[in-house]
């Protein structure tokens, strides 16, 4: 079985965008006006996302990195009851991609910190996975690490806290969750025990361990060892997912590359592989020809 590579969020070519709204240009609207908005908003994103699954399947995509910002303000009462409007029309988007083999996943942003010392920063994240898991269940995606819900350890030093924090999230969340290990606060070895404790997968991110190690290559053993560590805290083996990017600048630098031009060789038995190059669709065009795990 050969790695399936996936496409993050939007195409560099501007076939796959959406649309969004500031908080602070939604509260200028009008109550009336403002669900006119989200609803013609909504509506909208829909059509783009319904694009981008043709697009996908065109360029044999197999995995989608929904953006977060599919549906703004969802998590306000108004924006939950437009949403849950158009269930049907979620329904139809979430079949078609199930028709079309193409597996949807999620990255809700940076400022989701349920291990945060502020309980106002916990609970607004909190509430933001729960709106995803609202939109996820709308499309009819399973309940389960299928449909990937992915966040970072979050707050150094505060890992009870998170097992804490996960343990109380309602199912339709929890059930769907995974935690990726990040170059600042939890390494590897760390989102690795988190992951059993709180008994959710992880997506094991090569160039944040290379980064954190202190490393200079993808073929040291630890790279293998936590690829393989990761693909145990899956429910299913042929689940699991990894990220691969590459620095600019070298392979220690933070900021990522266009394109891919260096694949750990644990990779190769990956089922899953989100391609965080900067090129999108074109980094996953030039890794299907450089990478022949990937042809």
């Amino acid at each position: 079985m050969r790695p399936k590579l996936g496409l993050v969020c939007i195409t560099s070519c501007g076939e796959c965008r959406f649309r969004t709204i500031t908080r602070t240009r939604y509260l200028q609207l009008s109550p009336i006006e403002r669900e006119r908005a989200l609803r013609h908003l909504y509506w909208d994103n829909l059509q783009r996302l319904h694009w981008t699954l043709t697009f996908c399947d065109r360029h044999a995509i197999r995995l989608y990195r929904a953006t977060s910002a599919l549906f703004p303000l969802s998590d306000e009462p108004l924006g939950e009851a437009v949403l849950r409007s158009m269930a049907a029309n979620l329904s139809s988007i979430g079949r078609r991609a199930e028709r079309l083999g193409i597996r949807i996943v999620l990255h809700p942003d940076q400022f989701v910190v349920l291990n945060s010392e502020s309980p106002a920063v916990a609970a607004t994240s909190a509430k933001i996975l729960d709106k995803h898991a609202l939109a996820f269940d709308l499309l009819g995606l399973p309940r389960s690490a299928w449909a990937t819900m992915l966040i970072h350890g979050g707050k150094a030093g505060r890992g009870d806290a998170l097992v804490g924090a996960i343990a109380r999230l309602p199912d339709g969340v929890r059930m769907r969750l995974a935690l990726e290990n990040d170059e600042y606060a939890f390494g590897a070895a760390e989102i690795l025990d988190l992951c059993k404790r709180a008994g959710v997968p992880m997506v094991f991110d090569a160039h944040h361990h290379v980064i954190k190690e202190k490393l200079d290559s993808y073929e040291h053993p630890s790279v293998a060892k936590f690829t393989r560590a990761a693909r145990a805290t899956w429910p299913r083996a042929d689940w699991q997912i990894v990220h691969l990017s590459n620095g600019v600048a070298s392979i220690s630098d933070r900021t990522h590359s266009d394109f891919i031009t260096l694949v750990p060789s644990a990779y190769e038995a990956v089922p899953w592989v989100e391609v965080e190059g900067k090129g999108k669709e074109q980094a996953i065009e030039r890794l299907r020809r450089s990478w022949p795990a990937a042809r």
